[in-house]
């Protein structure tokens, strides 16, 4: 664009219209494009994300807004985003992109850069260096709960809490 002068500005658009972020929903548009690039499901992105479908498809719908970073780069991670793809779609969501200077931003990119797509292991690498992991969805961190004694004990993690729904998942120890 620093080149292009004010009477190339329409042949500018028409060459570069499929670069171009739609008007109406603009995260929505690439978002589904960029997965339909890698042949990934939504419904694959919302189980990876740890979203319910529900909420996941007013997410991408833009039908509803959320203000968590978190939230919008669980989506990217679950969808396999590269870090330039996950750059555009927090931009495009209205949100700042990942930014190497702050701590946090920088584990997220390293691990995305290196391919850690699984939410527990961009946990535990940020944990490891002593950040946040990513809010889980409802932005409550997991609480866990000890049921029973013995052999038949369990620890229950609340991981997401979506109005009256729960998703409990349940582990032995």
């Amino acid at each position: 664009l620093q080149e292009t002068k004010p009477s190339q500005t329409e042949s500018f658009l028409k060459e570069n219209a499929d670069r171009m972020a739609g008007e109406e929903r603009p995260f929505a548009e690439y978002f589904r494009a960029v997965l339909k690039k890698k042949n990934i499901r939504q419904q694959d992105v919302f189980l990876a994300a740890d979203i319910s479908e529900g909420y996941g498809y007013k997410l991408v719908s833009e039908e509803k807004h959320t203000r968590k970073r978190d939230t919008i780069l669980r989506l990217c991670l679950g969808g396999r985003l590269k870090l330039d793809e996950v750059q555009r779609a927090l931009k495009l969501y209205g949100m700042t992109p990942l930014y190497s200077r702050i701590p946090r931003d920088a584990v997220l990119m390293i691990a995305i850069n290196a391919g850690l797509y699984e939410m527990a292991d961009v946990d535990a690498l940020l944990k490891q260096n002593g950040q946040e992991p990513c809010d889980i969805v409802a932005g409550i961190r997991p609480q866990h709960i000890n049921v029973g004694e013995g052999e038949l004990s369990a620890v229950i993690e609340v991981s997401e809490m979506l109005g009256s729904e729960y998703n409990l998942h349940a582990r032995s120890g």
